[in-house]
């Protein structure tokens, strides 16, 4: 299972149907906050797709490194529109994607990171 974090509602759609057509089942959060809770009741994520600027108090940087902490086999794609200028915000069970990233790149990244 594939936990896909954007807030953008459209954005949102494009990332579940590039993934769930790489061969992945999904589930949404629109925001880090949606996504912890989402982690806490369901033992079946093995991988999050995040963007990294989300509204709220978490980015997604914050949630990668919650959710690492918390659950460490859980591999971590986050994908922004500005390429990061500090590599080291990426946690090591982790990859970036540049916006707007094509399918074959995100499937890929899935599956290098799948358990």
């Amino acid at each position: 299972m594939v936990l896909i974090v954007e807030d953008q509602a459209l954005v949102r759609l494009v990332a579940v149907e590039m993934v769930e057509e790489a061969g992945f089942r999904t589930i949404e959060a629109a925001h880090a906050q949606e996504a912890l809770k989402l982690l806490d009741q369901r033992q079946d994520i093995a991988l999050i797709f995040s963007d990294i600027d989300m509204p709220g108090p978490m980015n997604g940087y914050d949630l990668a490194h919650e959710v690492t902490r918390r659950w460490p086999p859980i591999g971590i794609v986050l994908t922004s529109g500005v390429t990061p200028r500090d590599s080291s915000q990426v946690p090591p069970n982790g990859v970036f994607l540049n916006k707007p990233y094509l399918a074959d790149d995100l499937e890929a990244a899935l599956k290098r990171l799948m358990h």
